[in-house]
């Protein structure tokens, strides 16, 4: 009985064998469906096998579905606590989404299985993502000691020297001997050009991986996208229908064939030096506005850095910020905002967010700084040096845009969490605590802030320079700034101390003031918020967001009736970079107030390039400037007015016929004043108006505020 019985057993071991060959033969076919399956009827078989469910884990991580994959990987963990195909199986599902742990499951997995061939070669490419290429050539050394034949780490040691711009590579020739058809030594270059922001050569190299290995699809599809990134969508598309047919339909193949679809509903304008891609429903109000930035930007771009571009910069302005997101899949590090791939930069219109939480202007400047850097370096920069300039050139273009001093920030520089100059790159790409990414932007820009102020704005010049070169950040450093990077750390870090010192040291007890000012200013204590307002804004006056002092003194001095005070304390709130639309409207409100239309236009202007999908705000503005006796800015104002498809045509119309005639442009003002008839023919203000042009003394327009300068007021309605 016992002899059968273990027949039994043993029959059903080699079936189960079997049956595992069957599944991993069934994937090497790429008969996908049918492999799932096996691994699905193989783990029900055996349930308290942890390597099945690796192997299945492995598949869904090939099939791009890593939530499921790491779901699987986890159950292994729970049979088998030191699996060390599981912890790999973790960490290459970390890697993907660029989470620092990767590298400590990786380690986790070495411990265990030393000899861990693929584990070695994920720490090379992890250490090389980190702009390590030291680290990344001892671990791919390691993989290479333990299998003369690990690909993956021969790809990495090629993907170093081409990137180090060593046109020849002896890693090439031993891997193609080993795999005459091995493709991913090119793809797994070309994706470290992507992080480095060289797309063009990422291309090529795309094309090299498809060439050797056509049925390549990721590869193929990266191509795809790219091409796309670069404004070849012709190419673009059909590389991804190519990959969707043949059953490779990922996150990033799919969402990028339906924003392609979707640009039907675009409209694009072209001008000699830009290329403007807006949504048809909102185009008509915006491109007056970023056409205008974007040609702003470019010409003192070109005089700062001392470098004229070879082609248009194309812009594109998306309304739903999951289309945005589609175009930066894949990348790590990047703003939330905008991204730039060479030439053509995507960003966020502001319909895609919650009016005052985005500055679109202060976005388009950090976007096309990093056009002329990536540019003027022939892409060879770390991104700490890139996003640094970008984010100094905000608050360069104006003092109120760019972002203030935020908690996280703070309390980054509170623990001492900032990053060594020579490693601030790591704090892009792999983030080690949830805010780094945000305080990295904060840092690199505070240190482009320091350069210029110690020694010049020409030596970021000189420094962007020497990084077209090709040097490394502690040998531009040391070129440049005649110091060790340690020695650089140091006393930046000292500046910047000494500069937020009474910010810091007193954070927590700021924190504990706000609330009290909150609970005075709900109870109506008006006094008592005054008081505690001077104290929190003296103590943190770069916070502007909901909630400030600045805002909460403002409102007591009004409920007091010290309009005076209260518009000090909103201007002070405006100057260091206060978003509220509504605040805005109000500060405006009170400076017209005290008489000053044209402080009232201005800070309106600023709300333009924070919010301009707002009908109210052009009306008031061609209204205040008007009165402030700038005609050319209140036709602009109106015009977008119009722009904006307002519930009122006809007084809109009449507005700008207001303004044409202001403008000594009668003909422009009777167009208008037509307009206004055909939405409202009874409108008796337009009437009026088009029989005074008629008339003789026509070319001689009244006054701002004169009688029949506006008869009916700008929201009068037909009678």
């Amino acid at each position: 009985m016992r002899r059968r019985l273990a027949l039994v057993v043993l029959a059903g071991t080699a079936c189960f064998g079997q049956s595992l060959e069957r599944a991993e033969a069934l994937w090497k076919q790429r008969r996908y469906v049918e492999a799932n399956d096996a691994f699905r009827a193989l783990v029900k078989a055996q349930p308290k096998n942890p390597d099945h469910r690796v192997r299945w884990g492995r598949l869904y991580l090939d099939r791009s579905q890593p939530n499921d994959a790491a779901a699987l990987f986890a159950e292994a963990l729970e049979l088998k606590q030191d699996h060390a195909g599981a912890l790999l199986g973790l960490a290459l599902v970390a890697s993907n989404s660029f989470e620092r742990k990767a590298v400590e499951l990786a380690r986790r997995a070495l411990e265990i299985d030393p000899r861990l061939v693929e584990a070695r070669e994920l720490l090379a490419r992890l250490a090389l993502e980190d702009s390590n290429p030291a680290q990344a050539i001892e671990e791919a050394g390691r993989a290479l000691e333990i299998s003369p034949q690990a690909l993956e780490a021969m790809a990495i040691r090629a993907a170093i020297d081409w990137l180090e711009d060593r046109k020849e590579t002896p890693w090439l020739g031993r891997a193609l001997e080993i795999n005459p058809r091995y493709g991913r030594i090119y793809s797994t270059a070309a994706h470290f050009f992507v992080l480095n922001r060289r797309y063009e050569e990422a291309i090529e190299l795309y094309r090299k991986a498809i060439a050797l290995e056509p049925d390549l699809w990721k590869a193929r599809s990266e191509l795809g996208i790219n091409l796309m990134r670069l404004g070849e969508e012709a190419e673009a598309r059909q590389h991804l229908e190519l990959c969707y047919r043949n059953g490779h339909q990922d996150d990033a193949t799919v969402n990028t064939l339906r924003l392609m679809d979707s640009y039907q509903y675009f409209q694009i304008f072209r001008s000699e030096n830009t290329v403007l891609k807006l949504h048809k429903s909102e185009a008509g109000l915006l491109r007056p506005f970023f056409e205008a930035e974007m040609k702003r930007a470019i010409a003192a771009f070109e005089r700062k850095y001392r470098h004229r571009l070879t082609r248009p910069v194309q812009l594109e302005v998306y309304p739903q910020h999951e289309d945005f997101a589609v175009r930066t899949m894949g990348m790590p590090g990047l703003g939330a905002l905008g991204v730039t791939f060479g030439y053509v930069v995507a960003m966020d219109s502001p319909s895609g967010r919650k009016p005052g939480a985005f500055h679109w202007a202060s976005t388009l400047w950090h976007e096309l700084s990093h056009v002329f850097v990536l540019s003027a370096t022939r892409h060879r920069v770390p991104r700490w040096f890139t996003e640094g300039m970008a984010v100094y050139e905000e608050t360069a273009a104006s003092p109120d845009w760019g972002d203030r001093l935020d908690a996280e920030a703070i309390l980054a520089i509170r623990d001492k969490k900032l990053l060594p100059i020579a490693e601030l790159d790591r704090g892009f790409v792999r983030p080690s605590y949830p805010a780094q990414v945000t305080v990295s932007y904060f840092q690199a820009g505070r240190i482009c802030d320091y350069i210029a102020r110690h020694w010049s704005y020409g030596k970021l010049l000189e420094m962007m320079h020497d990084f077209a070169a090709a040097r490394s950040t502690p040998e531009v450093v040391r070129r440049q700034l005649e110091l060790e990077p340690g020695e650089f750390d140091r006393r930046f870090v000292a500046a910047l101390e000494a500069e937020t010192k009474k910010t810091v040291e007193g954070f927590d007890d700021w924190k504990k003031r706000l609330k009290v000012a909150l609970v005075a200013a709900r109870a109506g204590r008006h006094e008592d918020v005054i008081r505690e307002a001077a104290v929190l804004r003296d103590r943190y006056p770069e916070y502007v967001e909901p909630g400030n002092p600045y805002e909460l003194a403002a409102e007591a001095q009004l409920a007091l009736k010290n309009q005076p005070a209260a518009l000090a304390e909103l201007e002070r709130w405006a100057a260091i970079g206060g978003r509220s639309p509504a605040t805005i409207k109000k500060l405006a409100s009170l400076l017209e107030e005290a008489g000053r239309a044209k402080d009232a236009a201005l800070a309106l202007e600023r709300l333009v390039f924070i919010y301009p999908l707002d009908e109210e705000l052009h009306r008031r503005r061609g209204d205040l400037w008007l009165a402030a006796g700038d005609v050319e800015s209140a036709i602009r104002a109106y015009q977008a007015v119009l722009a904006a498809k307002p519930l009122d045509p006809a007084a809109s119309h009449y507005n700008l016929a207001r303004a044409y005639r202001q403008a000594q442009r009668p003909g422009d003002a009777r167009d208008q004043l037509l307009l206004a008839l055909e939405a409202a023919p009874s409108f008796r203000p337009a009437q009026k108006m088009l029989l005074e042009l008629a008339s003789p003394k026509s070319l001689s327009a009244p006054r701002p505020g004169a009688p029949g300068a506006g008869n009916g007021g700008p929201g009068s309605r037909p009678r």
